[in-house]
């Protein structure tokens, strides 16, 4: 009856997303992959910038994805709204994070781990399926507020 599209579900995280805590996830982001490659720069062993790129952008989507949802009762009508549905359907809208972690990863795995495009192809892949698991739990876990904030 009623069934969203695709496009439809696009347009919702989107709108959702636009309230995410940006600023808060770009800090948190750079931070980690700073921390992570200076521990590696100190620590014994080899320092991997692949791997403190690739938690950076992880840590930035997490934080912007969950920050998006926290509060689903501030905003305009549309964001409200769109925030809701993202908790109601927190698998859906956990997608799309997870999808762009993936793709930003992409090149960073393709340039500076070397390994090849389908190497580094099944890299982001797999970091941007545990970006939509983790987003997707967390989001899930503030599924009560959404019962609250109607």
């Amino acid at each position: 009856m009623n069934e969203l599209t695709r496009r439809d579900e696009m347009s919702l995280a989107g709108a959702a997303l636009r309230g995410a805590p940006w600023k808060a996830a770009a800090i948190t982001g750079t931070a980690a992959a700073a921390i992570s490659f200076t521990m590696g720069l100190i620590l014994p062993g080899p320092a991997d910038l692949t791997w403190a790129l690739c938690l950076g952008i992880s840590l930035f989507s997490l934080v912007a994805a969950v920050g998006a949802v926290r509060k689903p009762d501030v905003g305009d009508r549309v964001t409200r709204q769109a925030r809701l549905w993202s908790l109601r359907h927190p698998w859906r809208f956990s997608l799309y994070p997870g999808i762009g972690a993936a793709v930003l990863m992409y090149p960073i795995q393709l340039i500076f781990d070397q390994e090849g495009v389908f190497g580094a192809a099944w890299d982001a892949l797999w970091g941007g399926a545990l970006v939509y698991l983790i987003a997707a739990l967390g989001t899930l876990s503030l599924k009560g507020k959404a019962r609250s904030a109607r």
